[in-house]
């Protein structure tokens, strides 16, 4: 009896799936062979018997990864859902979450820019898969290397992120430790950028949670990377690993995927309807479709509980501390050091042999023939000459009449013309010409209506914008004006990201 086409087509997804599990299995296999052989390179015979035993026998000794779950409302902060939140598991690719948010970080404080070209170096272009496919030497722009991290995962394009930033991945994964006590993932420690196994390298579903609120609200503006399906990455295309859940879940926006076989597959996922927006995570998920599932589940179950209304509380930014120079950084070191006065800065009394000194210096040296009767009389003669002088000084100003002339009787006057008022309106506005137009309506009151509920649904790049009903000839087109050309397109982005369609309109 042969298989009808939906059995045949899920049997082959089904095998299409599991290679992919068996190719991820055997690239985190070589990734801690290659770990150990750069840690201890001399032990040659014990790595290589750890590497058979890997090979061979990890598949089945290995149980399942543990299961943890933790929900928000990303508003307030306020948990709907806990279950195993604050058991220290391995994060997987969730972890690229603190190298991007990092990066932002770098970025917004001219650390480093988008258009930056960071050259690959072995070490990054050696990383498995998932991986964007740099070479040795090569050189991209960061931009590009930020949107194959968010976007494909990818774990070259992580490396070599942590390199431009911190010199190297062990100083970036030291870095990414000290951002995530800051921002109070308090059970947190990263050895590493991609998220690969590693030992030591542990987080929790709360703590990323808490690092995925974190992204949302402290760089709104680069958010929208994590809901892109697929992205231009410099050197090709890449999709994005959470598309499924974007596609099949209303709402729906990021945040972040992760699989390795010892950590399972993990997934931060956020969705926004209405009012609410809702951060879930899980860790340990048998598979990606199931994994999928059960973060449907838990967006579902926090949408049940989460208030219509709740206030928006953003947590507050950690302190901004880069890695500037090759030494490891030391802020928050205190070092107290014993600087008591033992010595008296006063200047000492001066001597009366020195005084008397002085005054002698200073005493004139010849006799004078003037008297003092002499120089009275002078000074009694140059003060009468100068107030004789300023007297007649007044009265020859007050002689002089300040009134003017009067007018002459055969003066002819001429009809005064018409006055024309050219006004001239300077503007303001700072080079904020262009607009985005989000649709044409059949009424004002239509497109009113849709402008303030785009409005308040894109808040941090249309805020300040005016909202325009322009009318035409056909209906009327819902317009933001007097924004930015930069703030528009990002906008009209952001906008687009949330299925809204748009359009720029220039000057």
């Amino acid at each position: 009896m042969g298989l009808t086409k939906p059995q045949f087509m899920l049997l082959k997804f089904n095998k299409k799936r599991s290679a992919k599990k068996l190719a991820a299995i055997e690239a985190e296999k070589r990734h801690i062979i290659v770990k150990f052989w750069r840690i201890q390179p001399a032990r040659c015979g014990l790595l290589i018997i750890a590497a058979l035993w890997m090979l061979v026998f990890l598949p089945l000794s290995v149980a399942a990864a543990p299961y943890a779950a933790y929900v928000v409302d990303a508003r307030s902060g306020e948990v709907l859902h806990a279950r195993n939140a604050d058991t220290r598991l391995h994060p997987a690719s969730l972890t690229k979450m603190m190298t991007l948010y990092i990066a932002f970080e770098a970025i917004e404080k001219g650390e480093i820019s988008l258009d930056t070209m960071v050259t690959i170096s072995k070490y990054a272009a050696s990383e498995p898969p998932s991986k964007l496919g740099l070479k040795s030497g090569q050189q991209i722009a960061m931009r590009y290397l930020v949107r194959a991290a968010a976007v494909k995962s990818a774990n070259d394009a992580a490396t070599a992120i942590g390199e431009a930033l911190s010199g190297s991945e062990a100083r970036f994964a030291r870095r990414m430790t000290r951002t995530a006590k800051a921002l109070g993932m308090s059970r947190t420690t990263f050895k590493n950028a991609h998220g690969l196994t590693e030992k030591g390298h542990m987080s929790t579903a709360h703590d990323m949670t808490i690092l995925g609120r974190h992204v949302l609200y402290d760089y709104p503006q680069y958010y929208n990377l994590f809901s892109r399906r697929t992205t231009d990455a410099g050197i090709r295309k890449v999709a994005n690993t959470n598309r499924r859940l974007l596609a099949s879940y209303k709402g729906a926006d990021g945040i972040k995927t992760g699989y390795t076989h010892a950590a399972g597959s993990n997934l931060v996922a956020s969705a926004e309807r209405g009012n609410k927006r809702i951060i879930a995570t899980v860790f340990g998920g048998k598979s990606s479709a199931s994994r999928n599932a059960k973060v449907a589940e838990l967006l579902d179950l926090g949408f049940r509980r989460a208030p219509n209304r709740a206030p928006v509380r953003k947590p507050s930014a950690p302190a901004y501390v880069a890695d500037n120079s090759p030494r490891e950084n030391t802020a928050g070191k205190t070092i107290r050091l014993n600087v008591a006065v033992k010595t008296s800065l006063r200047p000492k009394a001066r001597t009366k042999t020195a005084e008397a000194t002085f005054l002698l210096a200073d005493a004139p040296k010849t006799e004078t023939s003037v008297l003092p009767a002499d120089i009275n009389v002078a000074l009694a003669a140059a003060q009468e000459d100068a107030v004789v002088a300023k007297v007649k000084n007044i009265q020859a100003v007050a002689a002089v009449s300040t009134r003017p002339a009067a007018r002459p009787k055969n003066l002819v006057l001429a009809r005064a013309a018409p006055k024309t008022e050219v006004v001239t309106r300077i503007s303001t506005s700072g080079g904020r010409h262009w607009g985005v137009n989000v649709g044409r309506y059949t009424s004002r009151y239509k497109a009113e209506r849709v402008l303030l509920k785009t409005a308040l649904a894109e808040m941090a790049t249309l805020d300040g914008s005016l909202r325009k009903a322009v009318r035409s000839s056909r209906g009327f087109d819902a317009n933001f004006m007097g924004l930015t050309r930069e703030t528009a397109d990002l906008a009209c982005r952001r906008l687009k990201a949330r299925n809204v369609t748009c359009f720029m309109v220039g000057p």
